[in-house]
Parts: structure tokens; C-alpha cells; sequence
């Protein structure tokens, strides 16, 4: 880049607000991929981040062509009987994109989206589930509970529960929720591990808890960011409410102690800063802050924390770069990743404007465009 488009590039680093970095990344990916072509060509959790991120930032700008684009990539997915082409109905990961469904209904009453919408959320009826009744994250990955599945089906199911008024999804979900923090949190950092498999065979699973092996960053985001999806729609009165409310700021107090002083972001493997090889990683920061400031703005959190958000915000604006053609590049974002062990984690490569990263920064921009302004 040359130094005029360095000097464009540090003068928008200052003067964009939160609501327009989330315009400027979808934009930029609107540019790069015609939405029937967003990767991979399947009905997937991928894509459902980003196009949810966009939907919040289309909540915000009512722009047409947030919403348009949306609309065509779930209609190259719907058909029209309403069934969904394309997807594994054994994957979490291939019902979280369902949430898009909502809003589509919403503006024009199609049934091929209730239809989706009830052929996604009966499967969790009958999903395979370990012996205490946890979810299976995939269906080849037997009796093992993840903490990314709590963001693939809690928040569809609680929006079911609510629009359809079908109850059970709210107990459903909450159990699910408490289930998984029971399992994983660590009694001493108050971190919660990336999984936990019931019957001790998985490769990752310790002989004698079943715990995955470390603390990894964007899994642990997940968990939040789905938990405050779903009390937006759970009845004030549901019997697990506060102990949900209590789970997700026990969590977010203790992920706090691990931000990066000088940077404001979060490492890949949460608390192990202190190692050489470790790094700082941007979707991880997203999904923090995101929560943080959600936290904050419905009065589960001390409005203090919003410092703390304040500053991964601005630690990962202070990432962000340019191509030639002042398309934005999201970077140091971790590839998809299973569970391992820390070298595993560590040796995961990072990829720009990946959808899950791009989704997070996404959510993050949205939120903190709600959020009281840094300072005040």
C-alpha cells in the first residue's frame, strides 16, 4: 500500500464509528462473493455468523441491500416446499444458519420459512445425546458435548420457543446450557474448556474427566454470545433464567482477567499468554467484547466493563488493514478448528476475512454502535 493509502487508511482507523466498520466489512465481503457463493456451498454455521452479523447491522441501517443479500443466500438454500438443500442433519453446525429464517418471516410471511424453521428445530427432539442428556456435537463425534454447540442450537430454539410458542425449547435449551458449564468450567480460573465427552473415548478427552485439554479462545466466545442470544428470548419468569444470567457473568468476569494489557485482545489459548508461541487472535477478542457489552446494555454486568470492551475494540481496529482496493482485511483470525491440545491450537493457521471472523467483528461493531461512548 502505498503511503496515501496508508495516510486513508489511519485516518478511517480514527474516524469510523463502530456501525460503520460493521457496513464497511459487509460490504467488503458483499464485494468478494455473490451470496449464493459464500464458502462452503452448503447450508452451514460459516455463513450463518456472518449473514447473522449482518442482520443486526441491517436491524441498525434498515439498507436494503443487507437484507436483499441475505434473502438470496437463504433462498438458494430453501426450497420451494420449504425443505433446506444441502445440509447434514447429524451437525449443530448446520442448524445455527436457521436463525436467518426469523427476521425472513418476519417481513413476508413466506411458510417455506416455518417450515424450514420446524424442520431444523424437531431434529433437537430427537438429537443423539450422552448418557446425562447432552447434545452430541456431531453425529460422528459420539457422547462429546462442545461449548460451539451452544451457539449452533441454543439461540434458534429459544427464538422457536418464543415465536411459536412452543415452552419446552426454553427448558431444552437452559439444560443444555447448565449442563455444559457444569462439565467444563475450571474451578480455579473459571475458564471453560472446549469440550467435554462423557464417556472418555475421544483422542482429546482426559482418562479421568473427559475435559478437553486447554481453554480455547473462540470456543469460549461462543458460549456467551449464545447465552445472551438466548435470554432475549426467554419468559422473565423461566425457572432457570438467574441461573443462567449467573453462569454467563461468572464466565465473562473471568475471561476478563486474561485480556492482553497492552493490546486489549485475547490469546488463541486464553491463559497462556505467558508462552512465546501463543497469540493474540481476533474472533475470539470479537466474540469477548460482543458479550461484554451485551452484558453491560442488559444490566447483567456493572457498566465498569465497558472499559474493558472499549479496549478489545480497539485492539482489533488497530489490526485491521486495506487491499489495493480499499476492501477491509479482517486478519489474525484462527481457520476452523476441532479440539486438541495446545500445539494443536497454536499450530492453526489464520486466514483474512474468514466468515467466522468477519461475522464476530461483525457482531462486535453492532453492539458497541449500542454501547455508551468510550470515556462517558
Amino acid at each position: 500500500m502505498n503511503d496515501a493509502k496508508k495516510s486513508a487508511g489511519n485516518t478511517t482507523r480514527t474516524t469510523l464509528s463502530p456501525i460503520e466498520w460493521a457496513q464497511l466489512a459487509c460490504e467488503t465481503l458483499m464485494k468478494t462473493y455473490e451470496p449464493e457463493q459464500l464458502p462452503p456451498e452448503r447450508f452451514h454455521y460459516h455463513q450463518g455468523v456472518f449473514l447473522s452479523g449482518m442482520g443486526k447491522c441491517w436491524r441498525e441501517t434498515a439498507k436494503p441491500e443487507y437484507y436483499d443479500y441475505i434473502k438470496r443466500w437463504v433462498d438458494s438454500h430453501i426450497l420451494s416446499d420449504g425443505s433446506i438443500r444441502n445440509y447434514k442433519d447429524t451437525e449443530l453446525d448446520d442448524i445455527q444458519p436457521g436463525v436467518l429464517l426469523y427476521d425472513l418471516l418476519e417481513q413476508t410471511g413466506d411458510e417455506r420459512y416455518t417450515k424450514a424453521l420446524q424442520t431444523l428445530v424437531s431434529l433437537l427432539r430427537t438429537w443423539n445425546t450422552n448418557p446425562s442428556g447432552g447434545f452430541w456435537h456431531k453425529g460422528h463425534y459420539p457422547n462429546q458435548m462442545w461449548l460451539d454447540s451452544l451457539y449452533m442450537a441454543g439461540p434458534i430454539a429459544a427464538q422457536f420457543g418464543h415465536t411459536f410458542g412452543e415452552n419446552d425449547f426454553f427448558d431444552m435449551t437452559a439444560f443444555q446450557a447448565i449442563l455444559m458449564a457444569k462439565h467444563t468450567k475450571d474451578p480455579v480460573t473459571g475458564l471453560l474448556y472446549h469440550g467435554w465427552d462423557e464417556s472418555k473415548m475421544a483422542e482429546w478427552a482426559d482418562p479421568d474427566t473427559g475435559l478437553a485439554p486447554e481453554f480455547w479462545g473462540r470456543a469460549i466466545g461462543w458460549y456467551p454470545v449464545a447465552l445472551l442470544e438466548m435470554l432475549e428470548y426467554f419468559p422473565q419468569n423461566h425457572k432457570d433464567r438467574e441461573t443462567l444470567i449467573a453462569i454467563l457473568c461468572d464466565l465473562l468476569v473471568a475471561v476478563v482477567k486474561y485480556q492482553d494489557a497492552a493490546t486489549g485482545l485475547w490469546y488463541q489459548v486464553v491463559d497462556k499468554g505467558d508462552r512465546p508461541d501463543n497469540w493474540l487472535e481476533n474472533s475470539c477478542t470479537a466474540l469477548f467484547v460482543q458479550a461484554i457489552a451485551k452484558a453491560v446494555r442488559f444490566g447483567y454486568l456493572d457498566a465498569g466493563y465497558l472499559k474493558v470492551a472499549w479496549k478489545g475494540y480497539q485492539g482489533i481496529i488497530d489490526t485491521l488493514k486495506f487491499d489495493d482496493d480499499g476492501k477491509l482485511r479482517i486478519g489474525h483470525i484462527c481457520i476452523g478448528t476441532g479440539i486438541g491440545d495446545y500445539a494443536h491450537y497454536i499450530a492453526r493457521p489464520t486466514s483474512e476475512n474468514d466468515l467466522h471472523g468477519a461475522g464476530a467483528f461483525i457482531l462486535m461493531c453492532v453492539e458497541m454502535s449500542l454501547a455508551q461512548p468510550a470515556g462517558q
